[in-house]
């Protein structure tokens, strides 16, 4: 059944964080002092004319903590704790470059005293957030839908989504998955073959990417987006958000485990670029371990969803 040509329109986003704990609600206060400070000192100075016209235009709260689904337990066993999943929507797409704009409230966010929780953000500018509504990318609509407005420099709405009709949201998901999964489980290949080399740094930085493409065909299967990022400790964040179940791929009890995984974070940049790298096989074959535990769960997790949207395209 094809979707009405004017489906009704979503209700106004929420704005209310009265869902949540006093103190849950405190740190995200000083998450936004932090980021408005460092927006605005990455900007003090310039000639530019549109740096100079750079604004904030919102702040909204998704996932877990905007649905109150969270989970915050750190001193557990599995030691799983939800993040603050934070839209940052700007006026200028330039501005969503991390480095020069970002970099430094991201690394604030990590040491603040104030602030314990964990925080995730993507930042896009207001036209690339209207324009994926419009397409009906899963994503920001359930954002639309779900989210949390924190800030907002105007009261401009966000779009209206086109719901895309089951056919398309079935072909979307299929060819996401068979295209990232294929590579994420090339990048594996990849792995053993440096193992068996001895190349440590090679093994890692291909062990990386079986990670990066193994989220990332979760999260474009199931929602038909990806931020641009390289960070997988982000991009686990986002996925297991979206299927819990992946939680059990990285255990976290262990201080030496959770370093290991800190260093395949670093695998991006530093296993190519840096003379000071290292990691050892045994932190290897650990994370080897994990990362096909990981493939798994993604290629379960992504079957299932298939398999749902199938049965509402009408698919055998």
């Amino acid at each position: 059944m094809a979707p009405p040509d004017n489906p009704a329109p979503l209700p106004k986003m929420k704005f209310s964080l009265d869902h949540l704990p006093p103190k849950k609600q405190r740190e995200l206060e000083r998450v936004l002092e932090i980021l408005h400070e460092e927006f605005e000192d990455a900007l003090k100075g310039s000639s530019a004319d549109w740096k100079k016209r750079g604004r904030i235009l919102k702040v909204i709260l998704f996932g877990s903590y905007a649905r109150g689904s969270w989970v915050d337990e750190p001193h557990t066993t599995k030691g799983y704790r939800s993040d603050f999943d934070l839209l940052i929507i700007v006026n200028n797409k330039k501005l969503a470059e991390f480095e020069p704009y970002w970099n430094k409230a991201s690394d604030r966010f990590m040491h603040d005293r104030g602030i314990k929780t964990p925080v995730s953000f993507i930042v896009h500018s207001r036209r690339e957030v209207n324009e994926a509504i419009r397409r009906g990318q899963y994503f920001f609509t359930d954002i639309r839908k779900e989210g949390i407005v924190l800030y907002e420099l105007d009261d401009e709405p966000l779009a209206e989504p086109r719901p895309r009709s089951p056919k398309e949201a079935y072909e979307a998901a299929k060819e996401h998955c068979e295209e990232r999964f294929l590579l994420a489980e090339e990048f594996l290949v990849g792995v053993e073959t440096y193992l068996e080399r001895g190349s440590n740094k090679l093994a890692a930085f291909m062990m990386h990417q079986a990670v990066e493409n193994a989220y990332s065909c979760l999260l474009l299967t199931l929602t038909n987006y990806t931020p641009p990022a390289h960070n997988i400790k982000f991009l686990r964040s986002l996925a297991e958000d979206q299927d819990r179940s992946l939680v059990e791929a990285w255990p976290r009890e262990q201080a030496t485990h959770r370093a290991w995984f800190n260093t395949l974070v670093e695998a991006y940049v530093k296993a190519r670029y840096s003379k000071h790298y290292q990691i050892d096989r045994e932190a290897l074959l650990w994370l080897g371990e994990c990362t096909q535990r990981l493939h798994k769960l993604v290629k379960v997790a992504c079957e299932k969803h298939l398999a749902k949207l199938a049965g509402n395209a009408g698919k055998d």
